[in-house]
């Protein structure tokens, strides 16, 4: 029988633009048509997410296209007028394409402005969510993926495949905290610091992000504190959920007029759902900022985390269908664990000057600790101490009459780290002392941006660039005494462009390469005679992107009155990309000659009728290797090993959906001037992924159904939240990280179960 359903989406299509043509607000009917589209064609595609088809997948951007089409030529028939569209700011629970971000430009800029996809969540957005991990946070996000292994503490964050197969911390993305780097010199990050009860908004830059930041081709996400409150306020948080969930704490804020702080304190604790999965955390955060002049701030910002987590482990097929929730029974004998205290001081004078203050410099120095105790086959001590400086120099003038905006800036950290090896007896440090080693690590980088108004009020060329040199050297200072280095540098040039169909509807595409150095785990050799693997390069990438994005109101209307939608196609080839291989259950790195990634974001935030939204995030991935030949090592059930040369060229890359959907409607009704009830249903689709560079395995699809309720009370000075929520409430077993290229085929880590949980904020603002 023939498939229809194309048939009938194409028609839904033509007749909702043609109804838009014909109604009297053209631009804000074309827009909403668009947005029915994307309701329309999630409905065709969420029963077969996972095997969507390329005329089904170019619907939602050709539709738009047509209707941004129309309404140009109706607006030159009709002389529409700016004022048509607006904004409406005063409603915080829209994401707002006019928001001032700076994450990616690395200067204050409206969202739209930006040649690339940029997202800015504020704290409403999530504040009645559990908050427990970033997937709690980040799930609607267009072309990001996110695997959460053991709560907030190992987590894996993909962008456009950046990141997908870490085996350790985030990998591929920048990760800022107020602007400053969580990320280490040699790229790897984990997030153990970062606490959602105190973040007041969340900046993601998607894409190539290497010629403004280190070892950032996937993006930069910049959590940021919420310093930004208006009058002083207390309140005290509890959290309360399944496996053992207990989160208490505190947030209180000062603000005066000439400064403001901000201090949380959290205490987190969490049995798991697995076996051998407990994790205890203390986060304290604070944030100072004042403003000793009319045109200066001043900003200290200080965290210190400490904690515990005892790790599971990945199971085979067989042990994940028998019981996906028990542990390794190695990771028991072994007692696998971490063992993690860190702490950062940073301050941050930021002034500008001129007659015009046309001239802003920014001037941010901090220092961390981080001591980190972590058990597997041996029992490792890691002292790691950082200095870092981040300089920037802005200047906005005219150029030929038009605007033209130039940045200088500066990037250095040095980290020095002293890791000692002792024999892992039972989860406990033995007595000999296999290994010493002295690591230092520099990271130097410059970079440049100059953004040119092209077409007066229509046309922008963002041109960037960035020198980085990371630098790796290591002593070994048991005997006999070894030293070792390497040197990674590269300049890497982007350009961009940005076109404005209307104030807030806008073109962009740009073009660039990217540059990202391994990591120190990655270059760690299974040759026991090398400290460094002398044959790993780094990965490079030639990246293009193309895509629209803007924001509509019209409040006159009752249906679709606010509508917001991005749309981004991006082609990478990918030269050295770094791929993880295991050898006698230890991982260890090497470079894929070629590959080649293509995929499609979609997202979009309709208000359809007042009061309730509907939002919308689709990624389609494409990613293949172009060229790769390696040697494929396999250990069976009887221990025996197995190596041949393989060839995967062709193959899939593994750890990235091909389909990846996320749809939540949400409700948020307003009783009175002191109450607001809140209701959320999200749906999340994952088509199955490969968990090797064969293609011999794959996980199982799997959708995830969520929901929330909240109610906000103020009482004078007095507020009270209350929310819950069950998460994964079909109780769906699925695979939630994958272990990629386990030589013993231990791939599978089983995602969270049907779980709830229960929050009760108490607040006073004085």
């Amino acid at each position: 029988m023939k498939n229809t359903k194309p048939f009938v989406i194409l028609n839904a299509v033509k007749h909702a633009c043609r109804l838009g043509r014909n109604l009297k607000r053209l631009s804000y009917k074309c827009i909403g048509s668009f947005s029915l589209v994307f309701i329309i064609t999630t409905i065709h595609i969420t029963p077969r997410i996972f095997s969507v088809n390329k005329s089904l997948r170019l619907i939602s951007i050709i539709s738009l296209i047509l209707c941004i089409y129309y309404q140009e030529l109706e607006a030159q028939n009709t002389n529409l007028t700016d004022t048509t569209i607006s904004i409406i700011s005063e409603d915080p629970s829209s994401i707002m394409i006019d928001e001032v971000v700076v994450t990616g430009t690395r200067v204050p800029k409206r969202i739209i402005d930006i040649p690339y996809p940029v997202i800015r969540l504020d704290y409403v957005s999530f504040k009645y969510d559990r908050k427990v991990a970033v997937d709690d946070v980040l799930s609607s996000v267009p072309g990001m993926f996110l695997q959460s292994r053991y709560g907030n503490h190992d987590v894996r964050i993909s962008i456009r495949g950046f990141g997908s197969k870490s085996n350790s911390g985030i990998r591929g993305v920048r990760i800022l905290l107020d602007d400053i780097p969580e990320s280490e010199p040699d790229g790897q990050t984990r997030i153990e610091a970062i606490d959602f009860n105190s973040i007041g908004s969340i900046e993601i830059a998607k894409g190539n992000l290497s010629s403004m930041y280190t070892n950032a081709p996937g993006g930069v996400i910049n959590f940021i504190n919420e310093i930004d409150f208006k009058s002083s306020f207390a309140v005290q948080f509890n959290q309360f959920g399944s496996f053992g969930l207990r989160r208490n704490g505190i947030k209180a804020g000062i603000r005066t007029e000439n400064y403001g702080l901000l201090t949380t304190y959290s205490n987190h604790n969490y049995t798991g759902f697995r076996e051998h999965n407990t994790e205890s955390w203390n986060i304290i955060n604070t944030v100072v900022e004042t403003t000793h002049s009319r045109n200066s701030t001043l900003k200290i910002l200080f965290y210190y985390a400490d904690g515990i987590i005892k790790l599971p482990g990945s199971l085979t097929k067989e042990e994940f269908d028998a019981d996906p929730y028990q542990a390794d029974q190695r990771a028991i004998d072994r007692d696998l664990k971490r063992i993690s205290t860190k702490g950062r001081l940073g301050i941050r004078y930021n002034t500008k000057f001129g007659k015009k203050l046309n001239n802003e410099f920014e001037l941010t120095t901090y220092a961390t600790i981080k001591y980190f105790e972590r058990t597997s086959g041996v029992y490792r001590i890691i002292n790691r101490n950082g200095l870092g400086v981040r300089a920037r120099y802005m200047n906005t003038s005219k150029l030929f009459g038009r605007i033209n905006e130039f940045t200088l800036g500066t990037d250095i950290l040095f980290q020095p780290a002293r890791t000692e090896y002792y024999d892992n007896i039972g989860g406990q440090k033995g007595d000999q002392i296999l290994q010493l080693l002295n690591e230092k690590i520099y990271n130097n980088g410059f970079y440049l941006s100059n953004n040119f108004e092209l077409i007066k009020n229509k046309m922008y060329l963002l041109l960037t660039g960035r020198y980085d040199q990371i630098v790796f050297d290591l002593k070994e200072e048991t005997l006999p005494s070894r030293n070792d280095n390497r040197n990674f540098n590269a300049f890497v040039p982007k350009l961009a462009l940005n076109y404005k169909l209307t104030q807030w509807i806008s073109l962009y595409s740009s073009y660039g390469y990217s540059f990202d150095s391994p990591a120190k785990n990655e270059l760690e050799s299974f040759d026991p005679a090398l400290l460094y693997d002398p044959d790993l390069l780094p990965q490079k990438t030639k990246s293009f992107e193309i895509g629209i994005k803007g924001y509509a109101v019209n409040s006159n209307s009752q249906f679709f009155n606010r509508v917001m939608f991005e749309a981004t196609f991006f082609n990478l080839n990918i030269d050295n990309e770094v791929v993880p291989y295991e050898i006698y259950n230890e991982v260890y790195y090497r470079n894929a000659a070629k590959t080649i990634r293509r995929g499609i974001e979609l997202g979009s935030r309709v208000n359809i009728i007042k009061d309730l939204d509907f939002t919308f995030a689709y990624t389609f991935s494409n990613f293949t290797y172009g060229s790769y030949s390696a040697l494929a090592i396999e250990i069976d059930s009887t221990g025996s090993i197995s190596e041949k040369e393989e060839d995967y060229s062709g193959n899939i890359v593994p750890s990235v959906p091909k389909n990846n959907l996320f749809m939540a409607m949400s409700y948020n009704y307003t009783f009175t001037r002191n109450i607001n009830a809140f209701a959320k249903l999200s749906y999340s689709g994952i088509s199955g992924l490969w968990v090797n560079d064969a293609n011999t395995d794959k996980t199982n699809s799997y959708q995830l159904l969520n929901s929330v309720l909240g109610v906000d009370i103020t009482f004078g000075k007095l507020n009270i939240l209350f929310s819950g929520g069950i998460n994964n409430m079909l109780d769906e077993v699925y695979v939630g990280y994958t272990n990629t290229n386990s030589a013993e085929q231990r791939y599978y880590e089983a995602g969270e179960p049907l779980n709830y949980f229960t929050t009760i904020n108490i607040g006073y603002r004085f």
